[in-house]
């Protein structure tokens, strides 16, 4: 019993003394744009003990651990009752998926998880697995989380247990605990991934960013970043999908590319957070890249920097499925502060702290990609010529 007891003061001291950790800017890679920090905010470790033991002596006298927690990532975000709140991806050691709300008064440290996690309602059709959840506080009062929703393929062959049909689900809450189930969201697409309410009406519907696929991995040849219009929400439908943002040969968004989180509405238009995949000798490669659309028509790219805005650095790069950088939650201040939370390697979440102004300055500023190796040249020769002329 003492051994039980001390065993279990140190989970508890090591448990507080995590959460209680202070982060601060890193001083590694300065590019001026953002600025990531020390430590991620949220890990496996961060999931509450009494989720994850049985804390009675009696039942648990050797104190094992009961449910596992293999990762804690690809968190949506939002400021809501004056604390920052993630709604994280908690996957278990079953590889099964949930949302679990942690919250944080500063946004950079000390984020702690409610007492339980999300009891997401299901459809008539039950999920396998739900994760990464888009948050939108929407103009008609409500806040929706849009969320990926992942079931077997029903007309996969015999003794095939892998093929699986990615849909979109749709809740809607007011305190992030209550949560009404809405029917999932139906496109022309076989298959649906990184989809986004945009936090306005447009023409007094509904607008989604999408991304169709035709199979569970595949995005097929009608692929890249989209959207469509809903009448309801209750009963989502799109009947046409428009490309506005397409995959590009021998770029950051080669192979696929999806909206991350729902876009920042600015003076001088949307921003907009994506992720770019290519493939590599070593496998895929996620990194996250930035560009703007009008303020009246937020489907037109009006700009975009050439290549990555943020990339997978030292410890980021190992993980689950290593070499990853994935976003799907940001917050915006009236003061003009940007808090960017990211998932690294499906493993972890950090956060990078940046301003409006910032990425504003650089997506205006940035050259846009030439799509050739001497357009890179050219453009780096002008911006030494532009150098040398004020050195003289």
């Amino acid at each position: 019993m003492n051994d039980y007891r001390q065993t279990l003061e140190r989970l508890k001291k090591d448990y507080e003394k995590l959460l209680n950790r202070k982060n601060k800017r890193s001083k590694k890679h300065y590019n001026g744009i953002y600025f990531r920090h020390k430590y991620p905010v949220i890990t496996a470790e961060h999931v509450p003990l009494e989720w994850r033991f049985d804390l009675n002596p009696e039942t648990n006298p050797l104190l094992l651990q009961r449910i596992g927690v293999n990762a804690a990532f690809n968190a949506g975000a939002i400021f809501h009752e004056n604390k920052y709140k993630l709604v994280v991806r908690i996957e278990g050691w079953d590889r099964k998926s949930y949302f679990a709300v942690a919250e944080s008064d500063n946004g950079i440290d000390g984020f702690r998880f409610r007492e339980r996690p999300v009891t997401m309602p299901e459809t008539g059709d039950p999920d396998t697995n739900v994760y990464d959840m888009r948050l939108t506080e929407h103009e008609d009062g409500w806040i929706y989380g849009i969320f990926a929703t992942e079931r077997k393929d029903p007309t996969a062959p015999e003794g095939d247990t892998s093929t699986a049909i990615a849909g979109i689900g749709i809740a809607r809450t007011r305190d992030l605990v209550h949560w009404e189930r809405l029917d999932d969201l139906k496109t022309p697409a076989p298959q649906q991934r990184d989809v986004a309410l945009h936090p306005e009406f447009v023409n007094g519907k509904y607008a989604f960013y999408t991304r169709p696929q035709e199979g569970f991995i595949e995005v097929g040849k009608k692929s890249g970043l989209g959207y469509g219009f809903s009448d309801s929400i209750e009963h989502a439908v799109i009947e046409h999908e428009e490309i506005m943002d397409n995959r590009t040969y021998h770029t950051v968004y080669e192979l696929k590319n999806g909206q991350g989180p729902a876009p920042l509405k600015t003076e001088k238009g949307w921003l907009h957070l994506a992720h770019g995949v290519r493939n590599t000798a070593a496998g895929l490669r996620y990194t996250l890249y930035l560009f703007l659309t009008d303020l009246q028509d937020p489907f037109r790219v009006i700009r975009k920097p050439a290549g990555y805005f943020m990339a997978p650095q030292g410890k980021e790069r190992v993980g689950d499925v290593s070499n990853v950088l994935f976003s799907n939650g940001w917050i915006a201040r009236e003061n003009g502060e940007v808090y960017i939370y990211y998932a690294s390697s499906d493993t972890r979440m950090h956060v990078a702290t940046t301003t409006v102004d910032r990425m504003l300055d650089y997506v205006f500023n940035t050259p846009e990609d030439g799509l050739r190796s001497a357009a890179s040249v050219e453009q780096i020769n002008r911006l030494i010529d532009k150098n040398m002329s004020i050195m003289q």
